[in-house]
Formats: structure tokens, C-alpha cells, sequence
């Protein structure tokens, strides 16, 4: 007999493998692990007490364990748990084969989330025949007196009990003569029952509820799965005071081809100016999307979206998730062909929305040349041309056009040169030259104003850097949790110098132009990609990085990190003051349950805050968290394209708690500081419900028009099929109200 702690040598039948303590190793791919006992005796039998066997993937644990390496037979008796790729076999007794994957028990327990089953007489036969490859997931499990269910709890509450159940793991599970039970009641009979062994099953999602400008509505869709190429979701809604909607989803799961998708919606409204007079709005609402994604070759990506929208206000008005996220989407078609150096990018970008502001691309080609040595020089070259026609159209109201569009022909073409190097073994310095040249058509349209014409601009300068650190390594402090500290530093300049062109912005048409940014816009060719609004510029970008590092649970982890940066105009424009705003980005983390994050914007000429953003969030445990932000955005009217208008001064409140397994709650505020109005409140009570989960949410939003926005909402999701994503009704809290 061969125990524990033994080094075994098994000649012709078991490998000679070494052991440790509480492990025995027979064949490659056998493994015995025990803490009290396991033997392997000269004819292969072998005995495992309270420990385990694994061979390839499956592992086998068991109070008593016997078997027979040359046959694979297992026996295995007493809290038997069989784990096998996403399967967990239970029973307190299971014959068991593990070179052929045969499973024989008399009682039995398994499941993959969503769906588990429990039954007796447990068999299985090969998918293929008695030639199939010996698998798990190639055999069939036949069981009498089963019942399946999606109810995560030992005693569930609904379940299907039927006289036989076929589970074809990786697939689905079969009942045949089955009967629906609630608790103890009978309530519905199949005799024939299938259902998949993943969240991808029919089924039907509806969310009834009361809003002011909708009256009592429901809105129900039902999700179907053909398979695993074809799935979609059917959507009929009902609104009292706006009337009956409708839509359908669509989408294609194409393999290498990539996934494409279709979503069409349609209400006739039957009072679409309720809310507001501001838009003469249609009858017939209705929004069209149209998306592909696809990488059919590693180097080759195609991507297409459509968004149609009937009218302004449709997605403003029935699907608040998508407005928020994007309140103009935009239609395009695009390729991107990838090599080791360059890049070739189509685009075509037409409006389909008259009453957007667009710029039109039809198409636009871009080559871009990726920062590569020359030869064995020290010089780098990157590049980057483009040609296409581009018209600009602007916004339509009442569809009436802007008598502004113009339109043209632009062919541009950027190259530069950089030495990157480092000196004295700390100090980098990257001196660079570059220069670009444009050519536009004949801008025609009501809008245009220019000839033909040409440009070049030249630019150079150069970037310094380096990076010091200091370490403390016995610095310890239990309110920090610090273990260790890293002090990180990294200033930088980066100078940048064009001169003025021969033809400024106002010569040429303005397609790619700057937009209004609460961030400081890059001032380094080609980051910089407002072609056709690059004028004069010599300006030093100065930066300051600041790390401190921390050691917590054995990794490195960043107790704060802060980034200070602003412009210095050596030469400025009229519209220029000397020193742009003061930039700070930082990110605090005194505890890994504590975050502090900071933007601020400070304009050192005026001695005035422009803009600040202060976040804190508190999360000491699964069970709780708050989130306190204040949201800071001075008023700016200047008589310039960049003004970013009306600002704000708002204070968010987000708080979460978990009561227990059962029940939770969250509270959300909105409060404008300015006029002293609380803006939006919002409350959501959670019940887990064993197979399923329900939430009711109430919110309220004051439009200071004497006209408050009132919702109450009924949620429930089955945890089979899952409405949201973990942490999607947080991210997107308007999904809990069904829009």
C-alpha cells in the first residue's frame, strides 16, 4: 500500500510523477488529493478519503472515493460533488467513469445559473452513438421524477416537476409530462417542455407605470432567440394620454462576419405638443437604427450605423436612456484597413436628420502613417493626408433650410519629423518639424463664399520631460492604509510654434473647426485635428504629473494622483489671454472603500473658478455606498463659437443600501444651488424575490414651469433573463422607470 506523503513510482501502469503532502499522482492527467487518506495499491485500485480526484476537467470530491486507474470506474459516496466545465453535479452517490464521462446516480442535484434541476435514476448515453469523442458535453442525461426551475433557492417556490427530463449540457434541458407548480399548487401542464441552459430564452419583459406626460402606460416586449445567429425583442407599448407604440428589434450574429442589428419603432402621438409648444411636432413618431461591427480579418474593420429620428423630440420624449447618452447620433459607414506602419480609413457621413447641424463626408479617405524610424537613423516620421467632399449643412427648422450650407472639394496632407532622445540618462527632449498643405474647391451653395484656394502652414517646436521619484519604504499609517509610499514626479513642457499662414481660417471653408470644450484642447500636430481652423500659435504647454504609491493587498495602488497643466501664449491672438485657465485633474484614495475625484478649471487673469466637478464616493462594504457630487459651470456668452452658454451649480446625491438578502433601496437628489430648486429626486425599493426581482421607483423633476414630472414605475426581471447588466440600472437609472 502506498499512503500520503509518499513519493510514488508505479512502472508501465502509473507514470512516475512526484508527490507532495495530501497529494498522489497516478497517470498525467489523474490526480488524487487527500488530507486524511489515499492509497494506490499494485493492481490500480485506489481509495480516497474525504478528498478528491481530478482528470482533465472534471474534479471529483467525495467523503469516500474508489476506484480503478485502468478502467476509470469510480464509486464515490457522501457529499459527492462532481464539477465538469459549467456543470456541478450533487448526490450522495454517483458511479462514475472518468475516462468515458458514463455517469450513473440514483439521486441527484445540478445546474448552470439560470436554470437547475433536481431527479432521480440519473443515466446517460452518448450524443453520437458509442463512437463519440468522450466528453461531457457529448452525452445526454436522462432522469425520472425530475423537476426544473430558475429559482436560486433550495426550496424553490415555481418549478416544473415532470415524469422524465433530458439535459444536454451546453445546450438545453427537455421535460416531457411536465407540470407547472407555484408552492404547493399545480397551475399549468406540458407535455412537452424545452428550455435552454443560458439567459438566451423567450421570454417577456413589461414594466407598467404612471408619468405625467404619459398618463398610466405599459410597456411590454418580448424577447425571442432562434438561435444563436438570430435573436430580437418585439415591443408593444401603451400610453393613455399618448396612445399605442410599437417596434420591433432585430439582430445578426454573423461569426467572422461580424453583428449586425435593426431597430424600428413607431407611435402615432395623439397629443405630441403636450410638454412643450417650443416644436410643431408630428403625430407619427418614429426612430430607425441600423449598427455593424465587424473585424472579418485582423487587419480589416468595417463598422455602419443609421440613425433616423421622425422628429426632435422623439428620442427626448419616449427614450430617455438613448437621449442621455447621445442626444445626436450620427450615421456613418467606415473602413479602416490596418498595416504595421500605415493606416487606410473610409468614411461616409451623410445627415439623415435635417434638423441637426452636420458636416457631410462623401466620402472622406484618410492615410495616416504611424510614428515609425527611418531606416537606422534616429529620425521618426509619422503623416497623415486626407481627401474627400464635405458639405456643411446646418439645421433646419420647420423644415426650412438654413440658406447657410456651402459645400467643397478639400485634399490635405500633413508630414513631420521628430528626434526623440535621452539625455544624461533622465532627460527627454523630442524636437520636431513639420508641415501641412491644403487645397479646397470652389465652396458652392447658398452659404459659400470662397474660391478655390490653397494653403500651407509650417509648425515646429520641441517636448521636455523627465521623471524623478523618492521612496519611503517604512512609512506606515493605518488611517491611510499605507504600506510603503512612492513619491512619482513628471513636469513637462511642450512648445509649439506656427507661424502665421498666408491665408488664415477665414479664407478657407470651415469643415473640420473647433467646437466648444470644457477641456483644453491639444495644441501638438496632428493631435490637434482642426484642419481648417489652424492659425498662428507659439505657446508653451506646461505640465506637472504627481503620483503617490502605496502598497494594499500585495498591489501597487495610486493613493493620489494629480495633473496640473495650462498654456503659456507667448505670442497671443486678440481673443487670447496670456495664460490659458489652470487645469487640475486629481484622484484621492486614502482607503480602497474612499474616492475623492477633482476637475477644476481656474482663470489666473480673473482670479474666478470657470468650472469644478468634485465627486466622493464612500463604499465600505457591499451593503451601502454614497455618492456626493457638486457640478460647478460658470455662465460664458461670449460672442464666440466656443462659448459654451448657461452654466450650472448643481449638488448630486446618490445613495444605495442593502437591508439584507431581500431588500434594498436607493435615493438619488439633483439640487440647483442657483435658485435653490431641488431638480430631480428619485427613490427605488428592490425585492428579491427568489426567481425573480422587483423594483418600484418614484421620481419627480421640477421644470420650474409649474408643470412637475411625476413617474412611478413597476420593474421586475427574471433572474433567468436578466433585464440589466450588473450595475446597469445605477449607470442608466432611467431604465428602471422603462425609458
Amino acid at each position: 500500500m502506498i499512503r500520503i506523503r509518499t513519493i510514488l513510482l508505479v512502472a508501465s501502469l502509473l507514470a512516475i510523477v512526484s508527490a507532495c503532502p495530501g497529494q498522489v499522482l497516478t497517470k498525467p492527467e489523474l490526480v488524487m488529493r487527500s488530507e486524511e487518506f489515499a492509497e494506490v495499491d499494485k493492481a490500480g485500485k485506489f481509495t480516497v478519503t474525504n478528498g478528491l480526484i481530478s482528470y482533465g476537467q472534471a474534479v471529483l470530491t467525495a467523503d469516500h472515493i474508489t476506484g480503478d486507474v485502468n478502467t476509470g470506474d469510480v464509486l464515490a459516496e457522501g457529499h459527492v460533488r462532481l464539477m465538469h466545465g459549467e456543470l456541478i453535479w450533487v448526490s450522495e452517490s454517483i458511479h462514475y467513469n472518468y475516462l468515458t464521462r458514463k455517469m450513473e446516480a440514483s439521486q441527484f442535484r445540478t445546474g448552470k445559473s439560470p436554470v437547475f434541476t433536481e431527479g432521480e435514476s440519473l443515466g446517460a448515453e452518448s450524443r453520437e452513438g458509442k463512437n463519440a469523442d468522450n466528453n461531457l458535453t457529448n452525452k445526454i442525461y436522462t432522469a425520472r421524477n425530475a423537476y426544473l426551475t430558475t429559482d436560486d433557492n433550495a426550496k424553490p417556490f415555481e418549478k416544473i416537476r415532470a415524469r422524465s427530463i433530458t439535459i444536454i449540457p451546453g445546450d438545453r434541458i427537455i421535460a416531457r409530462d411536465a407540470i407547472l407548480y407555484l408552492g404547493k399548487m399545480p397551475v399549468f401542464y406540458f407535455p412537452y417542455y424545452s428550455r435552454r441552459i443560458d439567459p438566451q430564452a423567450n421570454h417577456i419583459d413589461f414594466v407598467p407605470g404612471y408619468r405625467s406626460s404619459y398618463g398610466a402606460y405599459l410597456l411590454s416586449s418580448y424577447n425571442w432567440y432562434l438561435d444563436r445567429h438570430i435573436d430580437g425583442v418585439l415591443h408593444l407599448d401603451y400610453r393613455t394620454e399618448r396612445g399605442v407604440g410599437s417596434g420591433l428589434d432585430f439582430n445578426l450574429h454573423m461569426d467572422r462576419w461580424g453583428d449586425a442589428s435593426f431597430k424600428y419603432y413607431y407611435l402615432y402621438d395623439q397629443d405630441p405638443n403636450s410638454v412643450s409648444n417650443i416644436f410643431n411636432l408630428p403625430h407619427n413618431r418614429q426612430r430607425f437604427e441600423f449598427g455593424y461591427n465587424s473585424t472579418p480579418w485582423t487587419n480589416l474593420n468595417l463598422k455602419s450605423r443609421v440613425s433616423y429620428e421622425g422628429d426632435e423630440r422623439v428620442l427626448h420624449d419616449f427614450f430617455e436612456g438613448d437621449y442621455r447618452g447621445n442626444p445626436q447620433a450620427s450615421t456613418f459607414v467606415e473602413a479602416t484597413r490596418l498595416w504595421a506602419n500605415f493606416s487606410l480609413d473610409t468614411l461616409a457621413q451623410p445627415r439623415v436628420n435635417p434638423f441637426f447641424e452636420t458636416v457631410e463626408r462623401l466620402p472622406d479617405v484618410r492615410l495616416t502613417g504611424f510614428r515609425q524610424q527611418l531606416g537606422s537613423s534616429p529620425v521618426f516620421y509619422d503623416s497623415e493626408s486626407s481627401a474627400g467632399w464635405y458639405r456643411r449643412l446646418y439645421a433646419e427648422t420647420n423644415d426650412v433650410p438654413s440658406g447657410l450650407d456651402y459645400e467643397a472639394a478639400r485634399a490635405d496632407t500633413y508630414h513631420q519629423l521628430t528626434l526623440p532622445g535621452t539625455y544624461f540618462g533622465w532627460l527627454n527632449f523630442t524636437p520636431r518639424v513639420g508641415g501641412r498643405f491644403s487645397h479646397y474647391s470652389d465652396d458652392s451653395g447658398p452659404g459659400g463664399t470662397n474660391n478655390g484656394v490653397s494653403r500651407g502652414i509650417f509648425n515646429t517646436g520641441a517636448e521636455v520631460s523627465f521623471k524623478a521619484s523618492r521612496l519611503w519604504a517604512g512609512t506606515t499609517n493605518r488611517l491611510l492604509a499605507l504600506d510603503g509610499l512612492r513619491h512619482i514626479v513628471e513636469p513637462s513642457v511642450n512648445y509649439v510654434h506656427v507661424p502665421a499662414p498666408r491665408r488664415g481660417p477665414s479664407s478657407v471653408p470651415q469643415f473640420d473647426y473647433e467646437l466648444p470644450s470644457l477641456r483644453l484642447q491639444p495644441v501638438e500636430f496632428p493631435d490637434y485635428n482642426s484642419i481648417d481652423s489652424i492659425d498662428s500659435q507659439e505657446v508653451m504647454r506646461l505640465g506637472l504629473r504627481n503620483r503617490f504609491q502605496t502598497k494594499r493587498n500585495g498591489q501597487i495602488e495610486n493613493l493620489v494622483y494629480w495633473d496640473l497643466y495650462t498654456d503659456w501664449r507667448l505670442d497671443r491672438r486678440e481673443d487670447q489671454s496670456r495664460f490659458a485657465d489652470v487645469y487640475s485633474d486629481l484622484v484621492f484614495r486614502p482607503r480602497t472603500w474612499l474616492t475623492l475625484e477633482s476637475q477644476t478649471r481656474y482663470d489666473s487673469d480673473a482670479g474666478r473658478w470657470n468650472m469644478s466637478f468634485h465627486n466622493l464616493t464612500i463604499q465600505p462594504s457591499d451593503r451601502w455606498s454614497w455618492g456626493i457630487g457638486h457640478w460647478y459651470l460658470r455662465d460664458d456668452f461670449r460672442e464666440s463659437p466656443l462659448a459654451l452658454g448657461r452654466g450650472n451649480d448643481l449638488l448630486t446625491s446618490t445613495v444605495y443600501y442593502r437591508l439584507d438578502e431581500n431588500w434594498g433601496f436607493r435615493l438619488y437628489h439633483q439640487f440647483d444651488a442657483r435658485d435653490g430648486t431641488l431638480e430631480e429626486q428619485g427613490y427605488t425599493i428592490y425585492r428579491d424575490m427568489r426567481s425573480w426581482t422587483a423594483a418600484l421607483s418614484l421620481r419627480k423633476r421640477d421644470h420650474r414651469d409649474g408643470r412637475d414630472d411625476y413617474t412611478v414605475a413597476f420593474t421586475f426581471s427574471l433572474k433567468a433573463a436578466p433585464r440589466f447588466g450588473l450595475g446597469g440600472d445605477a449607470v442608466k437609472p432611467a431604465q428602471l422607470l422603462g425609458y
